[in-house]
């Protein structure tokens, strides 16, 4: 294809130039913004000859860069590949969007193409299924995913979740059989045309438990990869927990086969864990199955995918960053934050080493920890350093894994046994539960990871307004130490259709104390995530009228907001505070008046009436 044409088939409206031959010059792009491209890389990494890109195309999340050359056999590859690799390290610096690089035939119709979370310039990642040039929107479809198979996924869960109960699978067992069978049929599991044979002791083995064995099987390949200590302890929790409960062993192999049919038919084809949408889809599975099955605690709250995916942005996750999440449940936070890391990464080594060796979890409850380890596996992890344990006997291993980043959504209302021993020791008799909400997890835990370290953790509004005896206590514990960066109230139905808890999100830099920072906390009122209820289903993404994510451009929103500490009526203020304030935008922000409506005013009079009702202040005749 000539110059022109890949210029049309991609789409005029997003071409960019800055030069009179309708290239894109680096170095320019660079002086623009104010920067010396020659500060930016190691002297010799810059060759004069590529610096400018033949054609470059973007809009505000997507950059898309094609090289030309007049025909592939013409040129060395290891030379064409390092230059469009330059362009890929130049374009990240200057603009971090996510990228497609993409070198084309002018004289023919070879076309090399590569994306994902790593743009990685070599044989072994290019995207040898793609061979033609596309069109903008359909290489943001591949980096992004379609917000209608994000409801596709989310439908399919429901339908699942039905067929189970109609099996008669335990609700505690549902998203772990359900993720393991997963995991198995994407790693070769064949279950169609199964027939009886006979176990190693001459046993008679049904199809359904040839299938079991199979699976069992593909598990200890998979966790003998990983290199990890934990190996038994997953394999036994996933076995004896999950592929040996009676519900699940009774299953008849025609059932069996029909759910495995429905999982490889209905999920998997939307998932492809090697890119970033695929792997938003996959975490999308996993909390949202959470939402459908039975808790131990009806106040657990699984955190959506598309909240953890801010609160990443918020802490600045990066290839670099050190993860902790203490409290992983199904595992969301460290998946989110691995797909993040992978993200900033240059090379397959990096990759390697942010598998490895920066992404940490514990959990305490079992089929939780099994359900976390299955969520990593997914995701191609290579060592998930998941332990199960209680974080409070793991202040060693906390402290040896030089963690940076901490991510947390603590249990709210956590029983004795889970909750740190001296802590305890202080309530009183009658108390059953934690009274700092949540808070005493947080302050242990920023007591016991490195300095500096930024830590974004959920907490419901309570522990923001601190009214009570023990939230004072701790909100002051963490002011003594460390810096209360920034406080979001976020949307009231965040769990549903789980946990009815409020929730906010508190951000800490544990690298001073409160009063030393001396500065003002931003306060963001993050409400409207433009996400809806759907009935039968939970939330789902509000879309504009080209099926485009409205939650992608309220991000956007609230982290330029938040970055760059605008105060913006109606969203977000700066305010200094102490820890006998509220730590809440409702407290200290400017309405914006010239948004309300009729209908807000309304819904405002039946809340208080709600409330009124509630509390018994007043009664309907």
């Amino acid at each position: 294809m000539n110059r022109n044409d890949i210029i049309n088939k991609i789409g005029s409206r997003y071409f960019t130039s800055n030069i009179e031959n309708g290239e894109f010059s680096y170095p320019s792009a660079y002086k623009k913004q104010g920067k010396n491209i020659n500060e930016l890389h190691k002297v010799g990494d810059i060759r004069k000859k590529h610096v400018y890109l033949d054609l470059r195309f973007e809009n505000e999340r997507l950059a898309v860069l094609v090289e030309c050359k007049n025909r592939f056999s013409n040129w060395n590859r290891d030379e064409i590949l390092e230059q469009l690799q330059e362009y890929v390290k130049f374009e990240k610096a200057l603009t971090g969007k996510r990228i497609v690089a993409i070198l084309a035939e002018t004289e023919g119709d070879d076309v090399w193409t590569w994306y994902g979370q790593s743009v990685i310039i070599d044989e072994e990642h290019r995207k040898k299924e793609e061979g033609s040039i596309l069109s903008f929107e359909d290489y943001e479809d591949k980096c992004f995913g379609k917000v209608n198979d994000k409801i596709k996924i989310v439908d399919s869960i429901k339908n699942l979740n039905e067929k189970l109960h109609s099996m008669g699978v335990k609700e505690n067992l549902r998203s772990q059989f359900v993720g393991t069978c997963l995991l198995a049929l994407k790693n070769g599991l064949t279950y169609k045309d199964v027939k009886a044979t006979i176990d190693e002791k001459g046993k008679e083995l049904k199809p359904e438990k040839v299938i079991f064995r199979e699976i069992r099987l593909i598990l200890e390949g998979l966790l003998s990869q990983t290199e990890t200590l934990e190996k038994a302890g997953k394999l036994s929790i996933i076995n004896d927990k999950v592929l040996k409960a009676q519900c699940i062993t009774d299953i008849p192999y025609i059932e069996l086969k029909n759910l495995l049919e429905d999982i490889e038919n209905n999920v998997v084809p939307y998932i492809n864990d090697k890119s970033t949408a695929g792997q938003d889809l996959l975490s999308i599975f996993f909390t949202t199955f959470n939402k459908y099955v039975g808790k131990s605690d009806k106040n657990q709250a699984f955190t959506p995918d598309h909240i953890c995916d801010f609160m990443c942005n918020v802490v600045g996750v990066n290839k670099n960053s050190r993860i902790l999440d203490p409290c992983c449940g199904s595992g969301a936070f460290l998946v989110r934050a691995m797909t993040e890391a992978l993200d900033d990464c240059d090379t397959e080594e990096e990759r390697k080493e942010v598998k490895k060796n920066q992404i940490y979890g514990i959990e305490y409850e079992d089929i939780a920890y099994g359900l976390s380890s299955t969520n990593m596996l997914i995701h191609s992890d290579g060592n998930s350093n998941i332990i199960q344990a209680s974080m409070f006997n793991k202040a060693s291993w906390i402290k040896e894994a030089n963690i940076n980043t901490v991510l947390m959504n603590p249990p709210y209302n956590a029983t004795k046994n889970v909750c740190f021993k001296d802590y305890v020791k202080s309530w009183n008799a009658k108390t059953k539960e934690d009274p700092s909400k949540g808070f005493h997890f947080v302050e242990w835990v920023a007591n016991h990871v490195s300095k500096p370290c930024k830590m974004a953790v959920l907490l419901p509004t309570q522990a923001a307004i601190g009214n009570t005896k023990d939230i004072i206590k701790f909100k002051k514990k963490m002011l003594e130490k460390y810096t209360l960066d920034a406080v979001f109230s976020l949307p009231n139905e965040m769990f549903y259709p789980g946990a009815s808890a409020v929730a906010c999100c508190m951000v800490f830099d544990l690298s001073q104390k409160h009063s030393k920072s001396d500065r003002a906390t931003f306060f963001g009122y993050f409400k409207n995530d433009n996400f809806t209820k759907r009935k039968g289903i939970g939330r789902v993404e509000k879309t504009d009228e080209e099926g485009n994510s409205l939650w992608e451009k309220t991000k956007d929103i609230w982290l330029d907001a938040y970055r760059n500490k605008k105060v913006v009526p109606g969203l977000s203020v700066m305010h200094k505070v102490d820890y006998e304030d509220e730590w809440l935008a409702e407290a200290y922000m400017e309405t914006d008046y010239s948004t309300l409506t009729e209908e807000d005013f309304q819904k405002t009079i039946n809340d208080y009436l709600s409330y009124l009702v509630k509390e018994g202040k007043v009664y309907e005749n």
